[in-house]
C-alpha cells in the first residue's frame, strides 16, 4: 500500500494512511480494530527510543514488538498482510552523547534488529549530532550515515530471505515528540531544502552502489508547517506549503510523510493528503485521548462506586511522575501550578511514558475492575466524557471508543 501512494497522487486520486506511533496496548488494539473493520491496511510504528536492540524505555526489543503487535493483532482478528511495521527516526538518537562512531555503531545494530524482526518501512534519520559535534548535521553527513544504515539493513534482509524494506529519508524540525514552548506559526521547509536533501540522498546512495535501494525511498519527511506544543497547536496552512509541494512534481516517485499531525482537525488532514503528505503520523494525540477517557471514568468510577476516591487514577499519576520525573522535567517549565497542569493535560502528553509502569497499570486495572459489571449512566457519561455520551459498554469498551474517535479522523482523511 505504501508503494501506491505516490502513484495515487500522480493519478490524482490521492490517498493517506495514518501511521500509528504507539506502545500502548489499548491504543494498538483500537488501530487493530478499526484496521478489521473498515478493511483498511494498517501501519503501526516504534521509535527509536521507545524500541531497540536494549529495550528503549518500553523494555522491547524489535522481535518484542514485533511479537507483541502480532499477538495484538490476532487477537483482533487482523490478517499478517494487513499490517505493516515501520521503524521511526532510526539513527543514532539514543546514544548521541556518545562518539559518532560508538552511536553509528548502535544505530547499525539496531537497524539490522529492525529489519530481521519484519519491519518494512524504514525511516533512516541520522541528523543529529553525536558528542563534539552540532546539534544538527547537514545533509551530506547525514546521507552518508543514512547510507551506511541502509547498507545494514540491505544485507540484513538479503540473508534473512525477507523481502527489501521500503525507506524514508529526511527529518522534521522541531525535533519528534512536540515543541515545549508555545509555538504560534511553524515555518514549513523551503523547496530548496527538500530537494537538496533527495539529491544529496540520491547521489550518496549511488556512490555506495544502492541505487537500487534508493529506488525503495517512497517518502521524505519534511516540516509542513503542523506542530504542538505544551498547550496549542498550529494548524496546516495549505498556501504556506504551496512552493514546499512543488517538490513532488519534480520526484514523481515521492510523497512527503508529515510528523506531529495530531490534533490538526479532519480539515487539516485531509488537505495534507491531498497536497502530498499521505503518510500521517500520530502517537501523542492518541494517547492523549485514551487518557481523556482514563481520567472521566476516574470520576464516573468517585461518583458510582462506594468507597472510592474522586481521583485515584489520577492522584496515582501525580505520585507516579512527581517521584520519577525524567520524562517531563526538561520538557515542562513554569511554577507548581502549571508544572502539576502539564503533568497531566498538554498536548505533549509527557504522561504517556508513564502508562507501562507498574504502579499506573495497576491503577488503571483497579479502575476498570471497579466499574466491571455497574451500569454507566448516560447521564454521568454526558457529565465526564460528553464526546462518547450514548455510547455503549463498559469502561474499556469507552475507553477504546475514544481512541477510535481520533482514529475516525485520520481514516476520513486517508480516504481521500
Amino acid at each position: 500500500m505504501l508503494e501506491t501512494l505516490a502513484a495515487a497522487r500522480r493519478a490524482g486520486r490521492p490517498v493517506g494512511i495514518p501511521s500509528v506511533c504507539t506502545a500502548h496496548d489499548a491504543v494498538l488494539r483500537a488501530t487493530l480494530a478499526r484496521g478489521r473493520r473498515s478493511g483498511a491496511h494498517v501501519l503501526i510504528e516504534a521509535t527509536c527510543n521507545q524500541v531497540n536492540q536494549e529495550g528503549g524505555y518500553t523494555g522491547m526489543t524489535p522481535a518484542d514488538f514485533r511479537r507483541f503487535v502480532d499477538r495484538l493483532a490476532a487477537e483482533e482478528g487482523v490478517a499478517p498482510g494487513g499490517l505493516t511495521l515501520g521503524g521511526d527516526h532510526l539513527g543514532p538518537n539514543p546514544w548521541r552523547k556518545r562518539s559518532a562512531d560508538e552511536a553509528m555503531d548502535k544505530a547499525r545494530a539496531m537497524v539490522a534488529d529492525y529489519v530481521a524482526a519484519g519491519f518494512g518501512k524504514i525511516h533512516l534519520d541520522a541528523s543529529m549530532g553525536c558528542a563534539g559535534e552540532p546539534a544538527a548535521l547537514d545533509d551530506e553527513a547525514t546521507a552518508a550515515r543514512a547510507v551506511s544504515l541502509a547498507a545494514v539493513a540491505e544485507r540484513t534482509a538479503r540473508d534473512a530471505g525477507l523481502p527489501p524494506p521500503v525507506y524514508v529519508i529526511g527529518t522534521e524540525v522541531p525535533v519528534p515528540g512536540g515543541a515545549d514552548h508555545v509555538l504560534s506559526t511553524v515555518t514549513p521547509t523551503s523547496l530548496a531544502a527538500a530537494r537538496h536533501t533527495v539529491a544529496v540522498h540520491r547521489e550518496v546512495f549511488a556512490e555506495a552502489g544502492l541505487s537500487e535501494a534508493f529506488g525503495r525511498v517512497i517518502a521524505v519527511v519534511v516540516q509542513p508547517g503542523v506542530e504542538f506544543g505544551n498547550d496549542n497547536v498550529v494548524a496546516y496552512d495549505p498556501p504556506a506549503a504551496r512552493d514546499l509541494v512543488r517538490l513532488l512534481d519534480e520526484e514523481p516517485g515521492l510523497v512527503f510523510e508529515a510528523h506531529s499531525t495530531d490534533y490538526q482537525s479532519v480539515a487539516a488532514l485531509t488537505a495534507l493528503v491531498r497536497d502530498g503528505f499521505p503518510i500521517l503520523k500520530v502517537g501523542p494525540g492518541v494517547t492523549f485521548a485514551l487518557r481523556e477517557a482514563l481520567y472521566g471514568l476516574d470520576l464516573i468510577a468517585g461518583e458510582l462506586v462506594d468507597g472510592r476516591g474522586p481521583r485515584e487514577l489520577r492522584d496515582t499519576m501525580e505520585a507516579l511522575m512527581t517521584a520519577e520525573p525524567g520524562h517531563w522535567a526538561s520538557h515542562y517549565h513554569g511554577t507548581p501550578a502549571v508544572l502539576r497542569l502539564q503533568r497531566h493535560y498538554s498536548y505533549s502528553d509527557r504522561i504517556r511514558y508513564y502508562w507501562q509502569h507498574p504502579d499506573a497499570v495497576a491503577a488503571v486495572a483497579r479502575l476498570h475492575a471497579a466499574l466491571d459489571g455497574v451500569a454507566i449512566p448516560d447521564t454521568l457519561t454526558s457529565q465526564f466524557l460528553p464526546r462518547l455520551a450514548g455510547a455503549p459498554g463498559g469502561s474499556r469498551d469507552l475507553a477504546m471508543a475514544a481512541v477510535d474517535l481520533v482514529l475516525a479522523d485520520y481514516a476520513t482523511a486517508a480516504a481521500g
